[in-house]
């Protein structure tokens, strides 16, 4: 144990290394693959166009709003601190922008690969999902540690955490929009009034719907994982320094578990292999394998680093990186549950469909609600067992410990968008009727589920870490900082940041609607307009709806992205720091609601509509298929746009008030 610890340091470089040059491996594997024929290739190049076209424009518009920031953190705070900013959203965004683009690459080569079999077309989608995965976490244990090893400078980590979330939200959120925008548009018109499949290639949206599962669902994910994996770690090493200051184990601690788990990831991927017709199991098989490796790297890295602490002993250290586990496990359990087809909730939505639309809504509404009870108890109960073991640095190892299996997480939830694109090329290129229901359908469906998984996953963690963040920011305060009840301002604050998450995603919502609005127009106007597009004699104006939800989501998405920078900012100056802290809870608790409550309800009303889809309730072009498409058309902007963008914005409140900690003492 003792060579370990003195080679600490290599271990943690060698975690980040590996991830890359895995994620790597994997892309030159992937691109390696045939690509189908003429017509295949034609619909992935329009696909691969648009996302690339939308991603630059949106990091243009991006690179602004970081520029003011930049110079602001200079002028008020620090160099390094501006510096730290500028890495953290360079690197986050060079996250998502690279898994988006080995993902677009990935969907061809799927449906390709489906032609052959289900187990080949699940090879290429997790391959390609595992090369977002492992990026993901190789680029940001580089760039924490990197920047710490260069400026040795634990409060401009801070800044770091603040680069990396600001651009996830506008990831999360253009991309959402994007997405929503065209997937909402084009399956109103498209299946409730023309009538036609989803993917149809008469359908003008088809296209942008294929681009924002790339831009939404990858891009937009992997820069909310990474800046997750980020703050994590930071907040970790905060709270860690505020307890023990000067400490070098308080920063290599939660940095070397999350190196464990990179390369029990690696491992646990490698094990990820379909021999069956199961796919959610073999994708679970993955993470058990990880999961146990992760368990047991856990137990020589506490023990090496902490036998000789009497405070925070290994073993309770360890106990609380279990915790972190079991509640990666217990989310991924209880999501599954509300959303998967096999399981009562989507069911019921699917059963409520046969009298109408609106019982529909209401029925997947009221699933929405009940989801959030189960995932609250589990992380109530985390909180207070890692608290009792180690203090609030268990809360904060537990969260490090539930990202530190974000790499073949992430891989599971990138295998979602891709699969949907497979089906989508398969369909626009005409393959046999076999192709799409008995290979990329089921994957498709999976692919829903997981996607619902991985964000419950992200909002639990982003929930134990806002927790750690708000204790950092107490700590900052002082001791005789007291947050009573019976002080006004106190409850202004909590009564502030529990409507933020709302006023949030009520823009967010709005804005898909807008959107949507916008695409219905459009691809009624083609139809009306130009009568050889359903007879298949003309070809459909793509370009037009991909302009329309591009422009949409750049700028709707300036206003509710100032909210979580500006809103503590200004209960700061005006009111001070005690209602700045109560703000910051109350984000937290209606965040978290908010937040579980949209992404698990968006996914049960989809998978709700794949089920009748299967040959349930009468089946496609039903009365209970239209009522489902309804209800699906309402949980688009919930799971894909305001329910995932809450997470970093909560994350994105805390950091602010932390970076202005200093200003208001």
């Amino acid at each position: 144990m003792e060579s370990f610890t003195q080679n600490i340091n290599l271990f943690i470089w060698a975690g980040a290394a590996a991830a890359t040059l895995y994620g790597a491996f994997l892309s030159f594997n992937i691109l390696k693959l045939p690509t189908g024929n003429e017509k295949m290739r034609a619909i992935a190049a329009a696909i691969q166009e648009g996302a690339a076209a939308y991603l630059t424009r949106q990091y243009m518009v991006v690179a602004l709003v970081a520029l003011v920031m930049t110079a602001f953190i200079f002028q008020f705070i620090s160099l390094n601190s501006a510096l730290g900013f500028v890495i953290g959203a360079l690197f986050s965004a060079i996250a998502g922008f690279v898994g988006m683009m080995i993902a677009v690459r990935a969907n061809i080569r799927c449906a390709e690969a489906a032609k052959k079999g289900l187990a080949q077309a699940f090879d290429v989608a997790f391959k390609g999902g595992s090369v977002t995965g492992f990026l993901v976490v190789g680029l940001a244990l580089g760039t924490v540690y990197g920047f710490h090893n260069f400026a040795n400078d634990i409060p401009a980590l801070v800044s770091l955490g603040f680069g990396a979330s600001l651009i996830s939200v506008f990831a999360r959120l253009g991309g959402g929009i994007y997405t929503k925008g065209a997937d909402v548009g084009g399956d109103m018109v498209g299946k409730l009034e023309a009538g036609i499949p989803e993917d149809d290639p008469r359908n003008p949206a088809v296209i942008a719907d294929l681009v924002g599962d790339n831009v939404g669902d990858d891009a937009g994910m992997a820069a909310d994982i990474f800046e997750t994996y980020v703050v994590t770690a930071i907040a970790a090493i905060l709270l860690g320094d505020f307890m023990f200051p000067g400490s070098e184990t308080m920063i290599t601690y939660p940095l070397a578990l999350m190196s464990a788990g990179i390369f029990a990831s690696i491992v646990g991927s490698v094990a990820t292999r379909l021999t069956g017709g199961r796919i959610m199991g073999t994708l679970y098989q993955g993470l058990a394998v990880t999961v146990v490796l992760s368990a047991i790297f856990f137990y020589y890295i506490s023990q090496a680093l902490w036998a000789t602490n009497a405070v925070l002993p290994a073993m309770n250290l360890f106990l609380s990186t279990l915790i972190g586990i079991a509640v990666t496990a217990g989310m991924m359990i209880i999501t599954e549950y509300y959303t998967g087809t096999k399981y009562a909730p989507v069911q019921r939505i699917a059963e409520a469909s046969k009298t109408g639309h609106g019982t529909n809504v209401i029925a997947g509404l009221a699933v929405s609600m009940k989801a959030t009870f189960a995932p609250i108890i589990l992380i109530c109960a985390a909180t207070l067992a890692a608290f009792f073991l180690a203090g609030i640095y268990g809360i904060a190892i537990a969260a490090v410990a539930m990202l530190s299996l974000a790499g073949i997480i992430v891989a599971i939830d990138a295998f979602g968008p891709i699969t949907d694109n497979a089906g989508g090329i398969a369909e626009m290129s005409g393959m046999p009727a076999k192709v799409r229901n008995s290979v990329t359908d089921p994957l498709d469906a999976v692919g829903n589920t997981t996607k619902a998984v991985t964000k419950g996953y992200a909002i639990a963690s982003a929930g134990l870490a806002a927790l750690v963040l708000f204790a950092a920011y107490t700590q900052e305060l002082g001791s005789g900082a007291v947050f009573a009840l019976s002080d006004p301002k106190v409850l202004v604050g909590l009564f502030l940041g529990g409507a933020l998450p709302y006023v949030f995603a009520s823009y967010a919502m709005e804005a898909v609607g807008k959107a949507g609005a916008a695409v219905v127009e459009e691809v009624r106007r083609q139809f009306k307009l130009y009568k050889g597009i359903m007879k298949g004699t003309e070809k459909p104006d793509y370009a037009a709806c991909v302009s329309i939800v591009t422009a949409a989501a750049q700028k709707e998405m300036i206003i509710p992205t100032l909210i979580p920078v500006l809103a503590p900012i200004l209960v700061g100056l005006f009111l001070g720091p005690l209602a700045l802290g109560g703000m910051l809870v109350g984000i937290i608790i209606t965040g978290l609601f908010v937040g579980l409550s949209m992404t698990t309800g968006g996914a049960a009303w989809d998978n709700a509509k794949k089920y009748i889809e299967s040959g349930n309730f009468g089946g496609k072009g039903s009365f209970a298929h239209q009522a489902s498409v309804t209800g699906d058309t309402v949980g688009d902007p919930y799971k894909d746009t305001a329910g995932p963008a809450i997470n970093p914005m909560i994350k994105v409140a805390n950091i602010v008030a932390l970076l202005l900690v200093a200003l208001l003492k």
